[in-house]
């Protein structure tokens, strides 16, 4: 059977299905068949890179290779390992949502970049599906990258087999291919290549700063977005909430010690284990990821300073105006700390903040102020909300004003979403962490188990339309958004994102700026300790 035999079959299976195929398109690599769902072409499983096994493993993404044929793009591929039984180590695929008519559309491109602590999440989360903003007429791409100890293990057997003598970061390497994919391939799906928008939230909002400040990720985007993300702490030896950074002499003495404990003294013996037993804590070691009861994590599973793909420290980056100047869009949620965990106690609170926060500590209890075990206990989710994220949006937007950088655009997202009783986040006092995504998505609906109300579709058709609109023109006014002026250090201002959309001040000034007392510290040779 010829190849428009095959096709014929194809779609005559397909229409029996109740689906139809949108039309292959020619990508780097062969040519690509999607699915045609609601009038928009959606591809899914389409190779972005060769697979990261045997001696590809924690090696920079190679280009994939060709085929012959086409490849069918009609579901998603495995998520990355550190995602559960399903995963694989061949992970590196991206999916995409035009509503395009033609390749000289030219639609702005919207490129989503999970989080998950860099130690999970995967693209066909059912949340991250991109009708909604694909239906507003921006095409919408998500990416996979490589988490967890495969995708961030410094080494220094690792670094001695690169030209330029770094390892770890090769999640971070693999999102800039993934870009790259984008910039030589999305017009064939009606896209813009030249005005393409990375967002991503938590770690991949970390990911979004980490980008806006490598000069690997140079023109290859134009706008960027942030969901309580940043990275602008003193790089740490210690990961604490918030502080996460290592320097790559660091990290690769974690690695080294990492590979003792399963028994790998050397690379090739490491590249002989399997992925799920790399994904195992060897036996008597710290939590790749997550607090123990000081908030300790041992930094195997997160980006480096390298000099490389990160170049230095990131808020010494911004001082020096050695970033890529897009305007940018971020913001955080009232009630992060709440998804994390706090003492129960005032006095195991106070013990902590005493603990990490050193000769600052005094001044945070009073700029947090608590008397009792509850008010202890939201003292302490507060203060993690503005240590692990508003701080660092805070700092990004006010530096990026100094530098007369492109326009920043600040968010507070309060909106709390209605958790039924007995439910984990029931507790909640606002917005925990994540609680925003299903708003920007437009995907309220998918949890049934939530008693939706009116207010909360209202601020989800703001979300979606301003973001989209920030795809479009750099800027999230337009129509179906409130007023949204740009936040500058003379006038620190942004949207409230609650029943009552509007702007106004930056919540807890006086908060943040004695944390940035307490980072500023952090950089001295004393704070260093």
């Amino acid at each position: 059977m010829g190849r428009m035999g095959i096709v014929a079959l194809a779609a005559a299976l397909w229409a029996a299905a109740g689906l139809a195929m949108a039309e292959p398109v020619k990508v780097q690599g062969g040519l690509v068949e999607g699915t045609v769902e609601s009038g928009l072409s959606v591809y899914r499983g389409i190779p972005f890179a060769a697979p990261p096994v045997g001696d590809l493993r924690w090696k920079a993404p190679k280009p994939a290779a060709p085929w012959s044929g086409v490849r069918k793009a009609d579901r998603f591929a495995p998520g990355c390992i550190g995602n559960g039984p399903t995963a694989s180590e061949d992970c590196l695929y991206l999916n995409v949502w035009s509503p395009a008519k033609s390749p000289r559309d030219k639609l702005p491109v919207l490129v989503w970049i999970y989080g998950g602590g860099f130690s999970g999440g995967q693209t066909s989360t059912p949340v991250f599906s991109g009708e909604p903003f694909a239906d507003k007429g921006v095409i919408y791409v998500s990416i996979a990258y490589r988490v967890g100890v495969l995708g961030f293990l410094a080494h220094p057997g690792l670094s001695a087999e690169t030209s330029n003598h770094v390892s770890g970061n090769y999640g971070m390497l693999d999102q800039i291919e993934a870009l790259k994919w984008v910039k030589r391939n999305i017009a064939a799906f009606g896209g813009d290549p030249n005005r393409v928008t990375i967002f991503g939230e938590s770690a991949g909002g970390m990911a979004v700063s980490m980008l806006a400040a490598s000069p690997l990720a140079k023109d290859l985007f134009q706008g960027a977005v942030s969901e309580s993300g940043g990275s602008f702490a003193a790089p740490n030896t210690l990961s604490l909430p918030g502080e996460n950074m290592l320097r790559l002499r660091d990290a690769e003495t974690s690695g080294q010690a990492y590979g003792q404990r399963l028994g790998a003294r050397t690379v090739a013996e490491l590249r002989a284990l399997t992925p799920q037993r790399l994904a195992e804590r060897a036996p008597g070691a710290p939590a790749n990821a997550g607090p123990s009861p000081r908030g300790l994590t041992e930094t195997i599973a997160w980006p480096v300073i390298d000099g490389w793909v990160i170049p230095d420290d990131q808020y010494q980056l911004y001082q020096a105006g050695r970033f890529n100047r897009t305007p940018v869009l971020i913001g955080i949620n009232s009630d992060e700390g709440a998804s994390f965990g706090a003492p129960t106690t005032l006095a195991t609170h106070q013990d902590y903040v005493r603990w990490r926060y050193g000769p600052f500590a005094d001044r945070l209890l009073a700029a947090y102020p608590s008397s009792d075990d509850p008010s202890a206990k939201q003292a302490s989710r507060d203060l993690m909300r503005d240590a692990g994220f508003g701080w660092h949006t805070w700092v990004w937007a006010r530096l990026q004003n100094e530098q007369r950088g492109p326009k920043v655009f600040y968010y507070y997202f309060e909106q709390r979403p209605p958790y039924p009783a007995g439910s984990r986040q029931a507790d909640a006092k606002g917005a925990p962490h994540g609680s925003e995504i299903p708003y920007v998505f437009g995907h309220l609906d998918q949890d049934k188990a939530m008693a939706w109300r009116p207010e909360d579709h209202a601020v989800s058709a703001q979300m979606v339309a301003a973001w989209t609109n920030f795809a479009k023109f750099g800027d999230p006014n337009g129509p179906g958004v409130p007023n949204w002026p740009a936040f500058t250090k003379a006038n620190p201002v942004g949207m409230r994102f609650n029943a009552n959309s509007a702007a106004g001040p930056v919540p807890n000034p006086r908060q943040l700026e004695v944390l940035d007392g307490y980072f500023a510290w952090r950089r001295t040779p004393e704070g260093a300790k």
